[in-house]
Parts: structure tokens; sequence; C-alpha cells
């Protein structure tokens, strides 16, 4: 975790990041996410009970313990929710992220920890989110994708970067993560994923190119971290902010593909694996790393084409009805 945010953090918000991330095995921005939402409800606790002075807009959260915890209502959550929506970001995404934010803290403090008696946060509803197909690049997008890199000062790293990205369904802080040694000689990538868990992915034709090209330009003198897989223009491991810049770049230039992100390329893969290449969707769980199936289902979603062939391929679609039958004979008399 951010060690800034740690100075900041009352007793028991250190002991609770700590548990998520070592215990918990969550990744350290998703622990910095928690903090920050956290830190969000303390100042307005600090505000709400009258112990710091509302025109000050970075109230000190260390004055929060267990005493005064002990003294939030599911009320308080709600009325909180609704002060949330003054933020900038207030989309349902967002204050479904913060529901789930205080109901992991509280059920910390009273069911791991047992340092709360009633969990206030129980019974906190989370906003229903929309459900909507991922959007993805089609094919002949993906391949005009890859053939801009030859523009780029450093054309290998990011033509491998997209590749990877677009092969491995790979998460950006993933492919931030590699090291050299997570590209194996039997041409399978080690990978961890959320929650530092491990996945082997196999690497095809168009990945083993990739790498075999980059490798030999991957930059060793001067750099940081001599394990990165890649580096960024600062000789350091890539950074997250680094694989989106390198990415967006590129998206820009591809017709109808400009406002779409790094993730997009994650959507990408599963959707032409899924759709074009058959794959089966438990297979294609394991290739996403993910942990519940109903997560990758949003992947497997079926095109306007899909749903007309399957249409025209019901055996009763070619049956007139006797109105029109009727007609026919009708006209032939």
């Amino acid at each position: 975790m951010n060690s800034r945010y740690l100075a900041e953090c009352p007793e028991v918000l250190r002991a609770y990041l700590g548990y998520m991330e070592t215990v918990k095995g969550r990744s350290s921005n998703t622990v910095n996410g928690y903090f920050i939402d956290l830190r969000t409800f303390f100042r307005y606790l600090l505000y709400q009970r009258g112990l710091c002075d509302s025109s000050n807009e970075n109230p000190d959260i260390r004055l929060v313990d267990i005493p005064l915890l002990k003294t939030v209502t599911l009320n308080d959550l709600f009325e909180f929710m609704n002060y949330s929506k003054s933020d900038r970001d207030n989309s349902n995404v967002t204050r479904a992220r913060k529901v789930s934010s205080l109901r992991q803290f509280f059920k910390y403090l009273t069911e791991i920890t047992h340092q709360l008696d009633d969990n206030p946060a129980k019974n906190l509803s989370s906003p229903k989110l929309p459900s909507r197909m991922p959007k993805y690049l089609s094919y002949d997008q993906s391949v005009q994708l890859l053939q801009l890199t030859t523009q780029s000062k450093y054309p290998e790293r990011d033509y491998c970067i997209l590749t990877l990205l677009l092969n491995c369904g790979l998460r950006r802080a993933e492919l931030a993560g590699l090291n050299r040694t997570d590209v194996r000689d039997d041409n399978t990538l080690r990978v961890i994923g959320k929650g530092n868990k491990e996945r082997i992915l196999y690497l095809n034709d168009a990945c083993q190119q990739a790498l075999a090209a980059y490798l030999p330009k991957r930059p060793l003198e001067g750099t940081k971290d001599k394990r990165a897989l890649f580096y960024g223009n600062t000789r350091d491991r890539i950074s997250l902010q680094g694989v989106h810049y390198i990415v967006k770049g590129y998206l820009k230039q591809v017709s109808g593909a400009e406002e779409y992100s790094a993730h997009k390329l994650r959507h990408t893969a599963a959707t032409l694996m899924y759709q074009q290449g058959g794959v089966d969707v438990l297979v294609l769980k394991e290739i996403l790393g993910h942990k519940n199936l109903g997560t990758t289902e949003i992947y497997t979603h079926t095109s306007n084409e899909q749903m007309k062939r399957a249409a025209a391929a019901n055996p009763l679609s070619g049956i007139t009805p006797p109105s029109a039958n009727k007609k026919n004979k009708e006209g032939a008399d």
C-alpha cells in the first residue's frame, strides 16, 4: 500500500488494510481504493459528530477509533451515501464500490476481530448496476491497432504489449507486473492476477513472434528494475499509467475505438476467442483468471450476426402462414 496513505491511517484502519493485503491477498491498488473510500467516510463521520471544524477540508482521520465506530448506525451510512452524491463521480459503479468498502470494513470489525458487536453495514443496499454488453474491437480494428506500432519510437515493445493484451486477455496490472523470467522456455507465460493468484497461459505463435522480436531490444543498461519485462520511457518498470498512455495513444487512431481504454483489449481477446475461436466458456474463465463463471459470461455475449444466423437456422423459419398460402393459390387460379 502507498506509504503516504499509511501515515494518515488510524490504528484500526491500518490493521484492516494490512489484513486485506497480506491475509486476503488484495492487490496494492485495491487496498489503496479501500483507503480512499474509508477516508472519505471517516472525514464525514468526524464532521457529523462535531469532532472537527466543518471548514476543514482534510480533518485528521487518526481521531477515528473503536469507541467512535461503535456509534455508527445504518442511518449514518445511508446519510453518508446521500452526502456522497455531491462527489464529482457519483455513478452507480462508484457508489457500489463505496458500499462494498463499508461492508467489508465493518464485517472485519464484527466477524474477524470482534471489536464491534453489531454490523451497521449488514443491511446497506448497493445500487443496481446496469447490465451492459462489453465493448470490444473487431478483428479488423485489432489488426489496424497492431500495424500502427510501426510509427512508434519503441515499435517492438509496443507491438509486444498490444499482442499480449489482445491474445492473452491480460489486465493492465498483470502486464505491468510481468518479469522477464515469467516468459518460460516452454512457450508459457506466468501471470500473477487478482489476489496474487498465479495462472499459466500458453503463448500462441503471434505472442511468441512478438516476444522474439522484442526481447533482443529489451533495455538493460540504466534500468532501475532488472527483472521487469517491459519498461517505460524513464527506464523504470512500466507503470499502469504508462500502459494506459501507450494503448490509448494507438486506440485514438483507430476509427470507432477513439474512446476505448486498455481494458477493452481484454474484452476483445475474450470476445474473439469465444465468438470466432470457439473457446469453451470454462476454459475462457481460466485464461482470464476469473474467480466466478458469472464474471466470464459477460464476455460470451452474442453478436447481431450470430443471432440472425440462429433465427434463420430454425427449421420452422421457412413455414408461411395459411393466409399467405391461400393468397398464392388464388393468384395462380
